[in-house]
C-alpha cells in the first residue's frame, strides 16, 4: 500500500481499495450524476456550458491526451479543463451533492467532472481505473481541505482545495513523473480559486462553491506541469504543520465518510429542515396552524439569511425558505428551488416571518456536527420545540444504497426518462467490474430530454 502522497497518486490499485470505499465511490458517482442532471436545468449551467464551448475549444495538442472531452449533460466538445469547469459548475448549480463535514465543503462536485474529462481526453476508459481515480480524489480532497482550513484564517470555497486533488488525477492520467506531479500540485494550489465562502453566503449568486473553477484549475495544472511549467511545492500537501492530516492515508478511507443530501439546498439548512419536520410530524400540524418558526443553530447557518428569494441561487443558500417549504409541503424538492417557484403565499409568509437565533452549543459542534433546533409558535399560543437535530444522511448514519438510488431516479427520471436513467445506473454499476467509462459517457453526455425538446 503506497503511503507517500505521490506514491498514492500513481501507485494505488483498485484492489488496494476496501470494498466499502469502492461501493461508496460508485454511489457517489451515481448521486453526482443525478444532481448534475437536475443542475443542467438551472440557468447557471446553461451559461457556463455555453462559455466553455466558446472559450475552451478542444483545439489541437501534442498527443492523444489533447483530443478534447465532451461536456457532461451537453455533449459539445471542448478542452479537458473546459469540460471540468462546465461539469463542476453544472453539478454545483443544484446544491444537492455530497460533502465532507470537517472540510466544510464538497469533494465530489469538482473531482468527478475532472476525472471524467481526463478519462475522455486520454481515452482511458477502464471502469476500475476510473473508480480508483474517484477514490484518490476523495481521499486527497478531504485531507487537502483540512490542511487549508488549519493553516489560513479565511474560509475558502471548495474550489480552493479541490483544485489540488484534480491536479493529482491529471498527473496520474497523463503519467507524469514524480517531479512533474509535485509541480502540478503546486500549480493547482497557487492558481486554485481562493474564493471567500462567507461572501457568497451573505450575497448568494451563481458563484456558488467554486468547485468548477477548482476543477478547471486542477486539470490545467496537470497539463502545464507536463509541458514543464513549475510550481512546487503545494504546502497543504508538504508542510510539516499539516503532516498529521496525511498520516492515516491508505488506512482511514474518507471516501466512506462523506455525507449525502436529501434536499437540494445548502447542508447548513438541512438540520433546521429536519427539526421543523420532526415537530410537524409529531403533532400532525399543518402550516396554517403556525404563526412563525424560530430556528436556533450555528453562526454560518444563521448567515443563510435570504428569506425572500427571487432566483434559485438565493433559495438554495437560505435557511428560512426551505424550512417554510418543508412546513407547507413536508419536503423540499428541485421544483421548490427552481426559478419561478417563489410565488406560494403561504411559503413566503412563513419564510419572511422565520426568526434565526445563533446558538452557542451548535457553534461548538460545528463543523463536525450541524445541529439545529426549531420552535414552532402556533396561532393558539402554544410553542412546540424540537430536540437538537443533525441533518439526515450523515456519515455516521448514511443513507442506504436503495435510498440513494431512489433520490437519483427522483431527479433523473423526469428529465431524461426512466429508460435512459436506468441504463445510466447500470453503466455506473458496471464500472466496478471493469465496464467501460465510454458506455456511461455516451449516456451522460447527452442533453436532458426536456432541454433537447425545447
Amino acid at each position: 500500500m503506497p503511503t507517500d502522497i505521490i506514491d498514492f497518486i500513481h501507485d494505488l490499485k483498485f484492489q488496494d481499495i476496501p470494498a466499502s470505499a469502492r461501493e461508496w465511490a460508485e454511489l457517489c458517482v451515481l448521486d453526482l450524476i443525478g444532481v448534475g442532471i437536475g443542475g443542467a436545468t438551472m440557468p447557471m449551467s446553461g451559461m457556463i456550458r455555453d462559455h466553455a464551448a466558446a472559450m475552451f475549444g478542444a483545439g489541437g495538442g501534442v498527443g492523444a491526451a489533447d483530443r478534447g472531452a465532451r461536456m457532461l449533460f451537453d455533449g459539445r466538445l471542448c478542452s479537458p479543463a473546459g469540460a471540468a469547469l462546465a461539469g463542476g459548475m453544472t453539478i454545483d448549480a443544484l446544491d444537492g451533492h455530497d460533502g465532507y463535514n470537517d472540510a466544510k465543503g464538497h469533494v465530489g462536485c469538482g473531482v468527478f467532472p475532472a476525472a471524467f474529462a481526463l478519462a475522455e481526453a486520454t481515452g482511458q476508459t477502464d471502469g476500475q481505473a476510473f473508480l480508483t481515480d474517484i477514490v484518490i480524489g476523495y481521499e486527497l480532497g478531504s485531507r487537502l481541505a483540512l490542511a487549508l482550513h488549519a493553516t489560513v484564517a479565511d474560509y475558502h470555497t471548495s474550489g480552493a482545495w479541490v483544485a489540488v486533488a484534480c491536479a493529482a488525477l491529471g498527473a496520474r492520467r497523463l503519467g507524469l513523473d514524480r517531479a512533474a506531479t509535485r509541480h502540478a500540485l503546486g500549480i493547482a494550489e497557487y492558481h486554485g480559486p481562493r474564493s471567500q465562502m462567507m461572501r457568497v453566503i451573505d450575497h448568494p449568486s451563481m458563484l456558488k462553491d467554486g468547485s468548477g473553477w477548482g476543477a478547471m484549475a486542477g486539470v490545467s495544472a496537470a497539463y502545464l506541469a507536463r509541458a514543464g511549467f513549475t510550481g512546487a511545492p503545494a504546502i497543504t500537501a508538504e508542510g510539516a504543520d499539516v503532516a498529521h492530516f496525511w498520516a492515516d492515508m491508505g488506512q482511514r478511507w474518507l471516501t466512506c465518510e462523506q455525507y449525502f443530501k436529501p434536499y437540494p439546498v445548502c447542508r447548513w439548512a438541512q438540520g433546521p429542515i429536519e427539526a421543523v419536520l420532526s415537530i410537524k410530524a409529531a403533532h400532525d400540524l399543518t402550516s396554517d396552524m403556525v404563526d412563525h418558526i424560530e430556528i436556533s443553530t450555528f453562526h454560518e447557518s444563521v448567515r443563510l439569511a435570504m428569506n425572500e428569494p427571487t432566483v434559485t441561487d438565493e433559495a438554495q443558500y437560505s435557511t428560512s425558505y426551505p424550512c417554510a417549504v418543508a412546513m407547507v409541503k413536508g419536503t423540499v424538492g428541485i421544483e421548490d428551488v427552481s426559478d419561478g417557484a417563489f410565488q406560494n403565499p403561504e411559503i413566503m409568509r412563513l419564510s419572511k416571518g422565520l426568526r434565526m437565533v445563533e446558538d452557542s452549543y451548535c457553534n461548538e459542534q460545528f463543523p463536525a456536527l450541524r445541529f439545529a433546533k426549531a420552535a414552532l409558535h402556533l396561532n393558539d399560543g402554544r410553542v412546540l420545540h424540537s430536540d437538537y437535530t443533525n441533518p439526515r444522511w450523515a456519515a455516521d448514519a448514511p443513507p442506504s444504497p436503495a435510498e440513494l438510488r431512489a433520490k437519483y431516479h427522483d431527479l433523473a427520471d423526469p428529465l431524461v426518462g426512466l429508460e435512459r436513467a436506468t441504463a445510466t445506473e447500470t453503466a455506473i454499476a458496471a464500472l466496478q467490474t471493469g465496464g467501460s467509462v465510454g458506455t456511461m459517457a455516451d449516456l451522460i453526455c447527452q442533453p436532458n430530454a426536456v432541454l433537447s425538446a425545447d
